[in-house]
This record gives structure tokens, sequence and C-alpha cells, in this order.
């Protein structure tokens, strides 16, 4: 069987390629570069071009004989969907529509959806079961709740499908051969790693007053190795007949923002440098998982801490200080 991963060119996409090519399973690439870099996924097929645009869909499932798909697609910053709602849900929810369609006309029926633990938005109980609230506070987060409402719909027609909700990936991978440019992401490791590395800028704190032991926020963080399992094991649940749902993929538990900072101080033997600054709105205090649907349905439980998130991270970064343009050889 071939799987389709759309989107897989980027961050976690690319690490999902290498586990399925690594479970020996092959694969396509449907990408368009936007946030994602050719180099991620080299000597794997990669269809440059739109989610949105039905007849290449449709071309590519029938030249590689897809039976399944992965999908990562859509625009992913929280504050820029505040700018641009109307461009948000063009992208991540029209364009996800089109795609979806175009892979069940041709006959392309299992599907596992890159979700994400934003539908929650601020949860009032810990941790945070897939029976909680949905109640996402930003366009972004209801893009993805409104796809899972889709999805379920469209389970009637034949398509099933797991939503995967992910919490706060981080790392790269264990080969060191690819991981998070931090030119194009703004989460809080790689931001971090900038500026540890470059020394051109100091990392922001945004608020150390929230009700935690240290006074920042918690979040649970899950190696991208770990993640990209999970996939594995959600095609494998799919392709058991198994229904469509929606799981949730974290460690079961949180580290604060100074928790991680003094990790990677650990690590790198080095001074991260830090600006403390207001909060900024939306963000819930603490955020971290129950993960135990992930076990009693897929096997999955996640293998590496916060050590190895840092560890992995640090060393990719110091490999590849701009990214993918000019890796720096081990040779």
């Amino acid at each position: 069987m071939t799987v389709l991963v759309s989107g897989g060119a980027g961050y976690i996409g690319s690490h999902v390629v290498k586990a399925l090519l690594a479970g020996g399973r092959s694969v396509v690439v449907v990408d368009n570069l936007y946030n994602g870099f050719r180099q991620s996924v080299d000597g794997v097929p990669i269809i440059v071009g739109d989610i949105a645009d039905e007849e290449l869909i449709r071309r590519t499932c029938l030249e590689f004989s897809v039976t399944d798909a992965i999908h990562f697609a859509a625009l992913k910053s929280v504050g820029e969907s505040m700018e641009q709602p109307h461009r948000y849900y063009e992208k991540n929810v029209g364009g996800t529509v089109r795609f979806t369609r175009a892979l069940m006309n041709s006959g392309v029926t299992r599907l596992v959806f890159s979700s994400s633990a934003s539908v929650y938005g601020t949860p009032s109980k810990m941790p945070v079961t897939e029976l909680s609230p949905r109640n996402p506070e930003s366009v972004y987060a209801a893009t993805k709740a409104v796809m899972e409402e889709y999805f379920r719909f469209c389970e009637p027609l034949g398509l099933s499908t797991v939503s995967l909700r992910y919490f706060n990936a981080a790392g790269a991978s264990s080969d060191c051969t690819i991981g998070e440019d931090w030119s194009t992401t703004h989460n809080l490791i790689p931001r971090m790693m900038r500026a540890l590395l470059t020394g051109g800028e100091r990392l922001s704190l945004f608020g150390t007053d929230y009700p935690t032991p240290d006074g920042t926020c918690i979040r649970d963080y899950i190696h991208v190795e770990d993640l990209a399992d999970a996939h594995l094991r959600a095609l494998d649940y799919l392709s058991k007949g198994n229904g469509s749902t929606a799981i949730n993929v974290g460690t079961g538990s949180g580290s604060s923002v100074r928790e991680v900072i003094a990790m990677v101080e650990e690590v790198s033997g080095l001074k991260v440098p830090v600006i403390e600054t207001d909060r900024r709105p939306g963000d819930p205090p603490a955020v971290y998982a129950d993960a135990s649907l992930a076990k009693e349905l897929l096997g999955w439980k996640a293998r590496q801490g916060l050590r190895g998130i840092v560890e992995s991270s640090y060393r990719w970064h110091r490999r590849n200080p701009y990214g993918y343009v000019f890796p720096i050889s081990t040779n």
C-alpha cells in the first residue's frame, strides 16, 4: 500500500514520512513547500502542489496506488489566524474538504488527520481527556474543530478517520537528519535554541505570575518521533476496520517554561538569554493530556521525556544553524 502524506515536507510530516519508510511502507508526499522543505524528505516522491487541486490529488492517488492518507497540510499560526480568518478558513477548511473529496473519489477511505489540543481552548480541568469540552479560542483551533465534525459526517459515506489531537510536538530525529527549522516556527524550544545559539536575540518569557509552581505556563511536550509512531499506529487501527475517533497524543504530564529553560541550559552548558514580558492573551496556565485512550486503542505511549526532546533538538540546531539552507557536514 502507498500512503499519501499531505504537508509531508513540514516538521511533523517529515518525521512521519521517515517513520513510514522505516516501517517498510511506500510513501508519496504532496506539499506546496510553503512551510516545508524538499530536503526533509530527500529521496521520497514529492508532488509540489495544493491540496485543493482535486485533479492533482486524484492523479497522484492513481499513479501511486494510494490506499491511505495522512493529512498535515494547513496554515498553523495562531496569531496570524486571528488577523486573517478568511484565509485560514479557505485553506484549512475549504482545502481539506476538496482534498478529502478527491481522496474518496479515488477510493481512499482511510485518513489520519493532524488535529490539535487547541480545540479544547482553556480547559477547566486537568488532565484533558477526549471528553473534555471543546472550546477553540483561535481561528486556527476552530478550523481543526470544524474539520473533526466534517469527518464525522463523512463516516456514513465510507470515510474512516483518526483525528490525532497533538499537544506540544518538539525535538528532532535521533539520527540528526531532520528537525524543526526555526525560521518557520513560533514554538518554544526552537525559539529558545535560536536565542541560545545565535546570540542575536533574547527569548521572550510571556508571563511569570501564572498560578503554577514557578509562575510560568505548563505544557505537555511530546517528542516528534513518538508523535510519528502514533500516526503509524493510527493507520494500523484503521486498517483493521475500526471506526472513526479522536485521540489525544501527549505524555500525560507537563513542564513549565522555566523547567524547559533549565533543561536546555543543563544539556547545552550555556545560558539562555531571557527577557520577561507580559502574558499573552489566551495563554492558559497549564494544559496536559490524559493519554490513556491512545494506549487503549493504539497501544501507544510516549517513550521519550523532556531531556530526550531537548538533547535531540540541541544536536540538530547545532548542526543546522541555518535550518535546511546550509546544513553543516559532520564528515
